[in-house]
């Protein structure tokens, strides 16, 4: 591989670096669903957890993740400040199978609940603050 083949190869992984960084963290609104069928609760089995009259915030994390740290203490503030709100903390690697049926590929991951536990967003990362009250304010 030349020197050409070699830059060719270092802006790429910039590209993708940046890319990968930007989209770190960010709240991924549920995309509709299909047509024919009404939006459901997220399964959550085996746990039972309470939703809040409002929406939830189910976090998954694991014991040596230091932003599970940070988005813990964001979650936890924004639910009390915003009264029909619930955090939950789970630990990812004591319920792996419910990882895996969720798709949840890093810690943290948020998932957004509204009242009725359908999904409305979701975060691999760090959320950002504007981003979980940005979805907070839609389910008024």
């Amino acid at each position: 591989m030349g020197a050409w083949g070699l830059g060719l190869l270092l802006i790429a992984s910039l590209v993708f670096g940046f890319v990968y960084r930007a989209k770190r963290g960010r709240v991924h609104l549920a995309k509709s669903l299909a047509r024919d069928r009404a939006p459901s609760a997220l399964d959550l089995s085996p746990l039972t957890v309470e939703l809040g009259s409002r929406g939830s915030f189910i976090q998954f994390s694991s014991a040596f993740c230091t932003p599970c740290r940070a988005t813990r203490l964001l979650l936890e503030g924004v639910a009390a400040a915003n009264p029909g709100f619930i955090h939950h903390d789970i630990d990812a690697e004591a319920h792996l199978e419910l990882v895996r049926r969720l798709h949840i590929l890093s810690t943290p991951t948020t998932i957004i609940l509204d009242r009725n536990g359908v999904e409305v967003g979701r975060a691999s990362g760090a959320p950002k603050r504007d981003d979980i009250e940005r979805v907070v304010a839609s389910l008024r």
